[in-house]
């Protein structure tokens, strides 16, 4: 579910006019990763996709799997990620894009630009 989420998020950003410059950034240094690194406009966005297979009954959103600890992480590794390219100047901001997957619909699509703060 994670990689065709990820592939989905991929494609979805690009129509709406993210240019991706990478993908599941990792550094052996830090633990975790960033699913999709992405201009969007003159910001850079860390972006984080959680993809749910969404149940009628079911109370929890996608976003809701972001915590706190996760938030850390990808404080973490977006600080390596700026300081391996020398990107100090960019602008930049964490998004969230949401994907709950629905049997026999379209999946719903929620993108949440800026939806964290640095940690």
């Amino acid at each position: 579910m994670g990689v065709r989420g990820e592939t989905f998020a991929y494609w979805y950003l690009r129509r709406h006019g993210y240019v991706i410059i990478c993908r599941n950034f990792r550094t052996p240094s830090v633990k975790g990763e960033i699913d999709l690194v992405s201009f969007d406009g003159p910001v850079l966005a860390f972006v984080e996709v959680k993809t749910r297979t969404s149940k009628p009954d079911a109370m929890s959103l996608p976003e809701d799997a972001i915590t706190a600890d996760k938030r850390r992480f990808v404080a973490r590794m977006a600080r390596q990620f700026l300081m391996e390219r020398r990107l100090g100047d960019v602008n930049w901001r964490y998004d969230v894009l949401a994907i709950e997957v629905r049997a026999g619909n379209r999946p719903i699509v929620r993108l949440h630009k800026g939806a964290f703060a640095d940690q």
